[in-house]
């Protein structure tokens, strides 16, 4: 096949080019003729059309999000912002802490192993890109029904690979969600976390700047594995019937990470590159434009240097590849040799490919022939803008006005019944059969994972620093109000920092939702992001960054709005951390937070078929006061134990809180059903010992948060009321559930 070149681009302004089979609308198509003045090369073509994909561009999403910018919070703690490849926030003792959440749903749905796995490198390559050891990793996940046989399919495959790549990579993976609901079945969610540390002065970014600079192109070598990959496919939705478009999924290889993580972290030691980016989405054509536009402008790539795995692949398949564990770095020439010597040190592959340039143009060559000449950040920032239709559904007037009321336990049997129930249901029930494919305590700076309530990691050896952190979402809330939904989860992550006694600092997002083309679903999208900045905004919460996935639809089904927001804490010294549950007996147990009886949006309403009514209305001021009396509670060493009211509300925390260290407990509770089962946000169980009591009530106090004696603890029953659970019969139906399920 004759290249297709610039000259030949210009003699041949007519050629038929495939651009809606890559994705591109006509008149996107046509813009890119205008801002070139010509047609497009084919690998122009290729470029543009993964650059200005969904997944890429943000193209429906940015007019939108522009309110993160313009609500921001003004913290002195943020280091780096929106707009590189992961945020950076300043924790004290002279270190700064990087971290970002991303999805790979798509591919996960077509092959669940690889695209977990390439899900947790490419969030991994993020950090790392920072100039920051990678150091803990997260997964919240969203599946179909547990017993649907395509979640038998799908889920395995998505924990093997979230296992493999982290284990093999040395990551602690320290929290995430496993949550099942019919509207995932074809659009399971894998969204990533990871948490890197630095020092301050040790932040790279993304840009390429300094004429004569060369680029330098290491890591794994180019293959045909994931072209279009998720740049395209994460773009699209899935038909309910017919083919679609399912280019191949990235292929990853941890080992070759690992090395390559290691590699990098000794060239940022050495300070040998001015700019530095991974390649993920939209491969060498991400890297190349997005350095381009980040720095001076001007860049000249001779694109047969690439080193290929597959040595028959064209132009264009080499710029839209997105093979896993490749950098692109911007090196200065008196550096290159000690650069190349590190490459070679442990076997990295690394080819000098291009040089900075004083121009203003992105010049790709292949074999002397000129095959792309763009302005680059047309290609990495300047894609089309939508404003796209959005109207509030019909069914949130309707769900609204339904009574939300599931039957409720009022006798000693009713009650064992509902909390054996509560135990099992797969939302609730315990995850070790997911967990213990993970290495949760590599590295030996583990403080807790799950099940806490958040996950935490000591960064300082000598003076204990740590952070801790946690992603949570209640796509039953957002599904009834998108806007509150947003806040309520932004509230319920920062609230799990801080029942071991962190303080919340700054906050990423990934929003998870169906097609942008659907005006529901952009209605949801918009009421999402105006909570969230508003919740950020009133909490004085800097978002560092984030991630949208659009297109998680098969059909008209789409999946109930997902905003996954993760808040990330500070503690001082990791060794005072609050647990999440007690080893002794005679302690007292209190519920900081009062108790409403709308089970609208709850897991009690969802087991019995109820998805409907009023969702709550997130008071921040009340969660603000919440976390202030929780943190200073642990500095005062306070609190035994403290574990958070969220899904499954008071039932499941006790069960959680007596399973843990077999434990019991006896709790005296008026109007059993509501106090057990409702989801009332803003609470929080701790156990305190008998002489701390009157603390705990100046602190309710002081506080304004109001405060409920629930029993003590010991036993090895959890007894309420007249009802008497035995650990035993608790801790069977609590356990089994996964195993039957999954094996």
């Amino acid at each position: 096949m004759s290249l297709d070149t610039v000259a030949k681009a210009q003699a041949n302004p007519d050629a038929v080019q495939p651009f809606a089979e890559l994705g591109l609308k006509p008149d996107e198509y046509a813009s890119i003729k205008e801002i070139l003045g010509r047609r497009p090369t084919s690998s122009e073509l290729a470029m543009y059309s993964v650059m200005w994909s969904e997944h890429c561009s943000y193209k429906s999403s940015k007019v939108h999000l522009k309110q993160f910018g313009e609500k921001a919070v003004k913290s002195d703690a943020l280091l780096v912002g929106i707009g590189e490849n992961a945020g950076v926030v300043d924790v004290g003792q002279g270190y700064a802490v990087t971290f970002k959440i991303e999805s790979h749903n798509h591919p996960s749905y077509i092959e669940p192993y690889q695209g977990a796995a390439t899900g947790v490198g490419g969030i991994v390559r993020d950090i790392l890109t920072m100039g920051a050891r990678p150091i803990a990793i997260m997964d919240p996940l969203r599946f179909g029904p547990a017993d649907a046989p395509d979640t038998r399919r799908v889920l395995p495959g998505v924990i093997s690979g979230v296992g493999g790549y982290g284990n093999c990579l040395g990551l602690p993976n320290i929290g995430g969600e496993v949550v099942f609901d019919q509207t995932y079945l074809g659009n399971p969610l894998v969204n990533a976390l990871c948490v890197g540390v630095m020092k301050h002065s040790d932040i790279k970014l993304a840009k390429a700047a300094g004429a004569g600079n060369l680029v330098v192109l290491y890591g794994a070598k180019t293959g045909g594995d994931g072209i279009g990959g998720v740049s395209v496919l994460a773009s699209e939705t899935f038909e309910s019937k017919g083919p679609a478009k399912r280019p191949a999924v990235q292929v990853g290889d941890p080992f070759v990470e690992k090395v390559l993580i290691e590699c990098s972290l000794e060239i940022f030691a050495e300070d040998l590159v001015v700019g530095i980016q991974d390649l993920g989405g939209a491969g060498l054509s991400c890297a190349t434009s997005e350095l381009a536009s980040g720095g001076s402008g001007g860049m000249k790539v001779q694109l047969e240097k690439v080193p290929l795995r597959d040595p028959s692949l064209s132009p264009e398949e080499i710029l839209m590849s997105e093979s896993q564990e490749r950098m692109c770095a911007i090196v200065e020439p008196s550096k290159i040799d000690r650069f190349l010597e590190i490459c070679k040190k442990w076997d990295v592959t690394s080819t000098v490919i291009g040089e900075v340039t004083d121009g203003t143009k992105l010049e790709i060559t292949f074999n002397g022939e000129l095959i792309v000449d763009v302005p680059p950040r047309t290609v990495a920032h300047d894609g089309p803008v939508y404003n796209r239709p959005l109207a509030q559904p019909a069914y949130i007037d309707e769900v609204a006005k339904e009574v939300i009321n599931p039957p409720l336990p009022t006798t000693a049997s009713e009650i064992k019944d509902t909390i054996l129930k509560v135990a099992a249901t797969p939302n609730l029930a315990d995850k070790s059969w997911v967990t213990d494919q993970y290495d949760r305590y590599v590295q030996g700076n583990t403080i807790q994972s799950q099940p806490d309530d958040s996950g935490m990691v000591r960064i300082d050896e000598k003076t204990h620093l740590g952070v801790a952190v946690a992603t949570d979402a209640n796509a039953n809330w957002s599904y009834l109000n998108p806007y509150e939904g947003a806040k309520l989860a932004l509230a319920e992550a920062a609230r799990n920092i801080a029942t071991a006694g962190a303080k919340p600092l700054a906050v990423t997002n990934c929003l998870n939702f169906g097609s942008p083309e659907d005006p529901g679903v952009m209605w949801q999208f918009a009421e999402t992001v105006r909570g969230l900045a508003d919740g950020c905004l009133e909490m004085g919460l800097p978002i560092t960054g984030g991630n949208v996935s659009f297109y998680n639809q098969t059909g008209t089904v789409a999946i109930l709005p997902t905003p996954v927001i993760g808040v990330l804490g500070v503690i001082d010294d990791v060794r005072t951390r609050t647990p999440m549950s007690f080893k002794d007996a005679g302690l007292e147990l209190y519920l900081l937070g009062a108790t409403d009886d709308n089970m609208s949006g709850s897991e009690w309403a969802y087991i019995h078929g109820l998805r409907g009514g009023i969702a709550p209305i997130a008071d921040l001021a009340r969660e603000m006061r919440l976390i202030d009396l929780l943190v200073a509670g642990n500095k005062s060493e306070l609190f035994t134990a403290a574990h958070d009211l969220s899904q499954g509300g008071l039932a499941i925390s006790l069960i959680e809180m007596v399973l843990r260290h077999n434990v019991g407990a006896t709790i005296s509770i008026e109007n059993p059903g509501i106090s057990l089962l409702s989801e009332t946000p803003g609470r929080v169980v701790v156990a305190v010992k008998s002489t701390k009591v009157s603390e705990l009530e100046s602190l309710a106090t002081k506080h304004s948060i109001p405060l409920a004696k629930l029993g003590t603890t010991g036993g090895v029953a959890l007894v309420i009321n007249d009802s008497v659970i035995p650990l035993t019969e608790l801790s069977a139906a609590h356990t089994e559930t996964f195993k039957k399920l999954f094996g």
